[in-house]
């Protein structure tokens, strides 16, 4: 998206242009073939969601044609992860190329030992602490003992920034916080839903509910690069990029 006198203006595609997505179903194939994909344009000609639509289709609401609805789509069907992995802007990464942004973004730490290590915040520990009992391995906890420990596998935004204390009066920027965990791959969008009323009945508008990728696809898969340096897992990603798009690799690199 471009600003032009004050107006946005979309990036992308005629709808009768060959290279122009049509669907949920044929975004899925692109970003299974490239391997990730953000959402909106940047740095990278042709590198986003936005480059491959047409503009005219984008907030219409018919989730055939609409590109907004197919996040949750998407992310749904356990194929991606959708995030803020770009820049802290959204996009989506292939389970297959998970583990390469996992080890990248990670290098290589938990997030238990990632805050152990004074790498993490406090308030990035009171978001992870919702979803992971202290003391406990993310990835071999039973439903019924996270639900004890006051803990969920998943939990809209709304419900994190409350129960993790960033509500009125509490701890601040819950959006940065929340954006930074989701940029070094600890947290994702696992669906958008509406929010539900006292009477467990949906109003509104659809919001984000949020799960680590390992009650996703389970440690071992999500970690699977960690015998690597994030600087390999880094190079494949870049070569990867290169593989699909023409840009310099400098700048590629500096984007990711």
């Amino acid at each position: 998206m471009e600003v032009i006198n004050g107006e946005w203006y979309m990036e992308g595609l005629d709808w009768d242009d060959e290279g122009c997505i049509h669907s949920s179903d044929e975004l899925l194939d692109v970003i299974e073939s490239v391997g990730f994909l953000p959402l909106f344009g940047n740095v990278i000609p042709g590198f986003s969601v936005e480059n491959k639509t047409a503009p005219s289709c984008w907030w219409c609401g018919d989730a055939d044609v609409d590109p907004w609805e197919w996040r949750g789509i998407l992310a749904r069907t356990g194929k991606v992860a959708y995030g803020k992995f770009f820049g802290n802007k959204a996009g989506f990464i292939s389970k297959k190329w998970f583990p390469h942004f996992a080890n990248f973004r990670r290098d290589g730490y938990d997030f238990d030992a990632r805050y152990q290590d004074g790498k993490a915040g406090y308030k990035e520990k009171l978001l992870m602490d919702l979803f992971v009992p202290e003391g406990a391995d993310m990835w071999d906890v039973d439903p019924e003992d996270l639900e004890k420990e006051g803990c969920s596998s998943s939990l809209y935004t709304h419900e994190m920034k409350d129960k993790a204390g960033f509500g009125k009066g509490g701890e601040k920027n819950f959006e940065g916080t929340l954006s930074r965990l989701q940029m070094q791959t600890y947290l994702t969008v696992k669906d958008f839903k509406p929010r539900l009323n006292k009477k467990g009945e949906e109003y509104g508008w659809a919001v984000a509910i949020m799960t680590p990728p390992e009650y996703l696809w389970g440690y071992k898969f999500v970690t699977g690069r960690y015998k690597e340096s994030s600087e390999e897992s880094l190079d494949k990603i870049v070569k990867q990029i290169r593989k699909h798009f023409d840009c310099d690799e400098k700048t590629i690199r500096k984007f990711l």
